[in-house]
Formats: C-alpha cells, sequence, structure tokens
C-alpha cells in the first residue's frame, strides 16, 4: 500500500507541503515592525517555516535545528533561506514566537483550515475537529513529592509499651 504523503522529514514531504504555506498572509499579518536598532534579515513567513521544521524533521530542539540548518539544503529551500551562513539564530526563532504568540499561530491555523472546512459550516451534519492546541499540560502529575507523615491513631506512650 503506497502512503498518501512523503516520509517526515524527507525533502519530498518538505517541497510538497511548501505550496499550501500562505506567505503572503503570514507577511502581511506579522510586518517587521521596530527591533530596537538591529535590522531584521528574515520575514515573518521565513521564520515561520523555520518553526514549521521542528515538526516537519528529526531535529526537535530549536539549538539542534539550527546547527543543522547550515547543513541541509533541502531544510533551507523550504525556509527560504537564501544563504548557508544566514540562518536564523535561536534569539531571532524566540523572539519570532514570543511576538506572535498563541493567537498567532491559531489564525494560521484557521487561515490554513478554512478552505477544507468552509464548505461544511453551514450543514446541518458536520461534524466537529477537537483542537486541543490551547489545553494545558499536566505537568504536576509525575512530580516526586515527599511522602506525608501519617499520624498514628493512638497515643505515642501506648505505642512505646
Amino acid at each position: 500500500m503506497k502512503a498518501a504523503l512523503p516520509t517526515t522529514g524527507t525533502e519530498e514531504l518538505l517541497e510538497y507541503i511548501s505550496p499550501f504555506i500562505p506567505d503572503e498572509f503570514i507577511n502581511e499579518h506579522w510586518p517587521s515592525g521596530p527591533t530596537g536598532g538591529r535590522h531584521r534579515a528574515f520575514s515573518a513567513a521565513q521564520l515561520w517555516r523555520t518553526h514549521l521544521l521542528l515538526l516537519l524533521s528529526p531535529a526537535h530542539s530549536i539549538n539542534l535545528l539550527v546547527e543543522l540548518l547550515k547543513e541541509q539544503r533541502a531544510w533551507r529551500r523550504f525556509a527560504r533561506l537564501s544563504h548557508r551562513e544566514r540562518v536564523p539564530d535561536v534569539r531571532m526563532l524566540h523572539e519570532f514566537r514570543a511576538r506572535m504568540g498563541v493567537s498567532g499561530l491559531r489564525k494560521i491555523n484557521q487561515h490554513l483550515l478554512k478552505p477544507l472546512l468552509g464548505p461544511v459550516v453551514g450543514r446541518p451534519d458536520s461534524i466537529a475537529i477537537i483542537d486541543a492546541t490551547d489545553l494545558p499540560a499536566s505537568c504536576t502529575v509525575f512530580k516526586k513529592r515527599r511522602r506525608a507523615r501519617i499520624q498514628p491513631n493512638v497515643r505515642p506512650s501506648a505505642i512505646a509499651q
């Protein structure tokens, strides 16, 4: 059985996905703003594509992605980075993500889903898609805790006998 999409992390997948990314929409909604004196070398679409590589490649940390971008020509082509030595650094990617925020990422997702879900929005037999993007993670469940000291039901003198 042949898969509908190429394998994750391959150049074929990046080439397949690239035309669907709304570069104009991203650059229009998040233009280069004031930087405090620094020059923005990359557009919002280039930085978003670079972030998308975290999901589409085996590099699952920004530090590793930045290091591997210099070696991976297909990744740079997908992110539309023109030169091997001119890749975004970790600070740029973190600042971009903070500037965009969760609402910005949600806007891009809604823009991407509009052509898919547009025809079924008004139909009575349509289905709902659950999006768990904004749910808080359960981070306190498996933390090590000190054991609570259990108080005995009897007086200490009764235990000593």
